[in-house]
């Protein structure tokens, strides 16, 4: 593999897996913005619509349940090669207490996260140019869990594990994540506005930063990993400073 120093995105194509909204949206407008050639997938051809709205002309969108092999083996199929691969589908969150917790519900989330982005891995990998990469998405609640967050934080925790077996199974491919903490996205858009408002509130006043994250500052998180051709099997934190208060 050739020696190559940290890169430009431009020129690069990128495949952006829950790149509809959110951090994944933000990732690919950075990544547009700096010459890349993106692609979004979702679940919902809507959402694949509106973002297209916001992305270059260039750009291209598809639907793919990613919770199901045949479907992410087919989407492969139509992307052909590409450089970098970035990983942020998922579900809403949903917090719950062990007595409450529902494991139908708790399974799907995990099925999504971690087994999607195996299988994201599996059949991506192979369409990986040289000195491509994958990153994966995780959660500071891995690290530092609280009450109710028992589901959330064992699976941020086997996306980290995951995230190093895979730059070892892959190499010379690398792999990634990025380690979210608190950011503004719809992933709690269960939660009714005034108490999500409220819980944004209470947990950016307790962080270093004084605040909660937005899309953005994580895109950049993202950009980084995808130039950096010397740093494989690392966990980014991007939180505020929520490990340390």
């Amino acid at each position: 593999m050739k020696n190559n120093s940290i890169s430009s995105l431009s020129g690069k194509k990128i495949i952006l897996l829950g790149g509809t909204s959110g951090i994944g949206l933000e990732t690919a407008i950075a990544a547009a913005d700096e010459g890349a050639s993106v692609v979004v997938v979702s679940s919902s051809q809507q959402k694949v619509e509106e973002a297209l709205t916001v992305l270059p002309e260039s750009s291209k969108g598809f639907t793919a349940d990613l919770g199901d092999e045949k479907q992410v083996a087919q989407l492969f199929k139509k992307t052909g090669e590409f450089d970098h691969l970035i990983f942020t589908a998922g579900d809403s969150l949903k917090f719950s207490e062990l007595p409450e917790l529902d494991i139908d519900d708790a399974k799907q989330a995990i099925h999504l996260r971690f087994w999607g982005a195996i299988m994201a891995a599996k059949h991506g990998a192979p369409q990986i140019r040289e000195g491509g990469s994958i990153t994966l998405t995780t959660g500071a609640l891995g690290r530092r869990p609280r009450k109710g967050a028992l589901v959330i934080a064992g699976m941020a925790g086997a996306i980290e594990g995951l995230t190093r077996a895979l730059a070892i199974e892959l190499a010379p491919i690398r792999v990634n994540a990025v380690c979210a903490g608190t950011v503004r996205t719809n992933l709690l858009a269960d939660m009714p506005e005034a108490a999500r408002e409220a819980f944004f509130n209470r947990v950016g006043s307790k962080l270093l930063t004084g605040r909660v994250g937005n899309p953005k500052e994580l895109a950049e998180a993202y950009l980084y990993l995808m130039r950096g051709s010397f740093t494989t099997g690392q966990i980014i934190v991007v939180d505020g400073g929520s490990l340390l208060v």
